[in-house]
């Protein structure tokens, strides 16, 4: 199979789909690889380190897309590289579908094979693909948090961690998912006192007996929501339905019961936010301020940091990777069926019933495509 990895062109995208390990791996598997001039550069990886493994370096994005059967990307394609796309080429990213309708149209109408990183699913339910990122932003969420409490960023002046005879500040993670876990790791080791609110009162016995003592473990409702966010000086927004747009736990008019230079991190925006006043933002422009609160919505803030982000992510992926260029994507995925959860649309078709529900579009199950 001729596997392309265009450059990412997103703002402030640096990561990269495959390292030159992954190139080599899909070399030696017998398969070409295609790599756009500096698509690495970002990430610490030189057009060189890939010619080394066999790798072929395109002069530019058309060329990637125009002769490979396979696009590896790390962020969705984006509007300029639309026009690139061809009917039944496959795409192995992240999508996020839900939480954009002219992206999920704009698709279908082009009637890629879209195979969705964020929606790939173990039968214990754990989303392998999503994991790493979801570790990677978690504890960025509280590294960019506690600079935004800097009153020379507009917080409030607040250090997360206190110091002896100063009370430490107050961290609400809404989630105790992957993001929710990592976010509450960091600031707990920084000295805070953290709460985090989640549904599942199974998750949260077990994050009782793994997080440290300056971690409370509250049960998630409105009410609750309400009286965590009144005291906080930083919220974490960590909400996860797979595939599915994040549901809106802080309403507009929550943010007046918050304190003026407070900070929001909501790491759910790439699924439309879990607050509502949360719009993607970027890294050269990451915050704005609605009623006296601090809003951070870098959509892709793993892409703040690169080089571990684009480990982290490709440690995960390859594997996946090498089944879909072995074996062509329909066997693979017929084989293989977390990787089947993972097909979002194709042939201008939904199969991803989250996606369908979204923007109420016809939905076709996955299986019939891979028989």
């Amino acid at each position: 199979m001729k596997v392309g990895v265009p450059k990412e062109i997103k703002t402030n995208e640096n990561r990269v789909a495959l390292v030159p390990a992954g190139a080599e791996a899909l070399v030696g598997a017998g398969h070409s690889v295609l790599i756009e001039t500096g698509a690495g550069d970002g990430s610490g990886f030189s057009d060189e380190m890939y010619k080394a493994v066999g790798a072929k370096i395109a002069p530019d994005a058309a060329t990637v897309w125009r002769e490979s059967d396979m696009i590896m990307k790390v962020k969705e394609p984006i509007e300029p590289e639309w026009k690139h796309e061809r009917r039944g080429q496959l795409i192995f990213t992240y999508f996020h579908f839900a939480a954009d309708e002219k992206l999920t149209r704009a698709h279908l109408d082009g009637g890629a094979v879209c195979v969705a990183y964020e929606t790939v699913e173990l039968p214990n339910r754990e989303l392998p693909l999503l994991t790493p990122m979801s570790e990677v932003a978690g504890r960025m969420a509280v590294q960019e948090g506690a600079k935004y409490l800097e009153k020379l960023y507009g917080g409030r002046g607040v250090l997360l961690g206190g110091v002896p005879g100063v009370a430490p500040a107050k961290v609400v993670v809404l989630g105790g998912g992957v993001v929710g876990t990592n976010a509450a790791k960091m600031a707990a080791g920084m000295g805070a006192k953290v709460i985090i609110l989640d549904l599942s009162l199974e998750r949260l016995r077990y994050l009782s007996d793994v997080m440290p003592a300056n971690v409370q473990l509250i049960h998630s409702n409105r009410h609750n929501i309400l009286e965590a966010i009144e005291t906080a000086d930083l919220v974490v927004g960590g909400v996860l339905i797979a595939g599915a747009k994040a549901p809106k736990l802080i309403r507009r008019e929550d943010l007046k019961r918050m304190r003026d230079g407070s900070v929001i991190v909501d790491v759910a925006v790439d699924q439309g936010g879990c607050v509502e006043t949360i719009h993607p933002t970027t890294h050269e422009n990451p915050t704005y301020v609605v009623d006296g609160v601090i809003h951070y919505g870098v959509a892709n803030m793993p892409g703040g940091v690169p080089r571990t982000s684009t480990l982290a992510l490709t440690n995960a992926t390859l594997p996946y990777a090498l089944q879909l260029a072995n074996k062509g994507w329909k066997k693979a995925l017929a084989e293989n069926p977390a990787l089947l959860k993972g097909l979002n649309a194709v042939d201008g078709q939904v199969t991803y019933r989250a996606v369908a529900e979204a923007f109420g579009l016809p939905y076709v199950e996955a299986s019939k495509f891979v028989a």
